[in-house]
């Protein structure tokens, strides 16, 4: 047997009409398989090269499809999927202080966190999210329901200065937050991070106790910060300076911080934000649910700093389709540049896949298909007449693309969708449950 005949056996091999593997930028790929060896890629190369060097055990032709990497949804709310629509067409502050916390007061607790988590789950497993960042209650059910399911999941304990259903108060959450921090540190499918909720509910003193345990342990930080003139103004008013100034002067403003929302910023903040190397998390369609204001995207770029998206929760978007996000962060950064070419399909896929995966401080990891990287992997299916026809699989899956088109997804090398059923999440069962919590919602709205 010559060199020339050698094969290498491996687990999985994904035929693909298109590939858009993220790195190198702005590619294409036609007629591409995609090597899949245990948890990682081990190759991605020609259809005919793969046939002449690999054998593998299992063998998907996908021949209508664009494989590209898992999305990576860097913002969110998970159990509050339990409140999609309870509260709709009001303002921030009137939608927190009248609908939510009163509601967070009445429901919130382990049972009600694990069913909306998995609900969140469902659906963004269905639309082609694969990784996702949480902020809220009871982080330790989060993370066992996404360890679970096989999800990958930033999970940011709640840092606030009241009580809630989770703590007495800040020293409570870091005492518990540094628990999760420990037991969850080395895990390949959570990570675990701090989540002050922000500077207007996060006094000084705690601020600094955050930064303290992210030096401590390398974990991230995720705020809202700058998401309304509000907050701004308020800041000025009670601080004298801006909210990012004032996060700057503490010391939490750097490369592990995720600045969420970001609506409101002049030339200072973005100065801010490019010398320290911060992240900024952009979600459009719950800032402008709640009028809250326009994150200048392309400028941000233009100036280097990464940003990432997130679709917040579904209480105030309302929904977790990281497909359709992109879609409307394309059309407002356009609007918001006052040009046509800002924020292009590429650069829009890569805001959901690589720069998700930089804020994670993952990107050796996730976010592109690399020989080397997870198996964190998605298929959409552009067979439908509504997606026909093809001339740019990048810009359909932008501007044209229902999230309801993905039809498989890997993470870690094993499948979670297949054909467009979910693998790993009872539905039917989770429904019952879904069920029962709208009955209970309903009749304490009508109190």
């Amino acid at each position: 047997m010559t060199a020339e005949t050698i094969t290498t056996a491996a687990d999985i091999r994904i035929n693909a009409r298109w590939v858009i593997p993220i790195e190198p930028a702005s590619v294409i790929l036609e007629n591409h398989a995609l090597i899949l060896q245990g948890s990682r890629i081990l190759a991605l190369l020609p259809q005919d090269e793969a046939d002449r060097d690999y054998r593998t055990r299992e063998t998907i032709d996908l021949p209508d499809h664009v494989v590209m990497p898992g999305l990576i949804n860097m913002h969110g709310h998970a159990a509050m999927s339990l409140f999609r629509g309870m509260a709709d067409d009001l303002p921030l502050m009137t939608w927190l202080n009248d609908h939510i916390w009163p509601a967070e007061h009445q429901f919130i607790g382990e049972q009600f966190i694990a069913d909306g988590t998995q609900l969140a789950m469902a659906e963004m497993l269905r639309t082609g999210t694969t990784t996702f960042s949480d902020m809220y209650f009871f982080p330790e059910i989060v993370a066992q329901a996404a360890h679970d399911v096989g999800m990958r999941a930033q999970v940011c304990f709640p840092l606030i200065d009241f009580p809630t259903a989770w703590g007495s108060g800040p020293e409570e959450y870091l005492r518990k937050g540094a628990d999760l921090i420990e037991v969850w540190k080395d895990d390949e499918y959570i990570t675990p991070a701090i989540g002050p909720h922000a500077p207007y509910t996060v006094s000084d003193g705690p601020l600094g106790d955050a930064l303290a345990l992210s030096e401590a342990t390398g974990a991230r930080i995720q705020i809202h910060l700058h998401e309304t003139a509000f907050e701004v103004t308020d800041a000025v008013e009670k601080f004298g300076q801006r909210p990012t100034a004032r996060i700057e002067e503490k010391g939490l403003l750097g490369p592990r911080t995720q600045c969420v929302h970001m609506t409101q910023i002049d030339d200072s903040d973005i100065e801010r934000l490019t010398t320290s190397g911060a992240h900024v998390i952009h979600c459009p369609e719950s800032n402008l649910k709640l009028a809250s204001g326009f994150c200048p995207v392309q400028k941000l770029m233009d100036h280097g700093i990464n940003v990432a998206i997130g679709t917040d929760g579904a209480a105030s978007n309302n929904d977790l389709d990281l497909f359709g996000e992109l879609r409307s962060a394309a059309m407002v950064a356009k609007a918001v540049a006052g040009d046509a070419a800002a924020l292009s399909a590429h650069q829009a896929l890569a805001m959901a896949t690589i720069n998700g995966a930089r804020a994670l401080g993952r990107e050796h990891d996730l976010g592109s298909l690399v020989p080397g990287k997870l198996a964190d992997i998605i298929a959409i299916d552009l067979s439908d007449p509504f997606l026909q026809p093809v001339y740019d699989p990048a810009s359909h899956l932008v501007y044209s693309n229902h999230a309801r088109a993905v039809s498989h997804s890997w993470i870690h090398g094993v499948p979670q969708l297949q054909e467009g059923k979910l693998t790993r999440i009872d539905v039917a069962d989770l429904m019952l449950r879904v069920n029962d919590w709208r009955d209970r919602i309903r009749q304490y709205q009508a109190q």
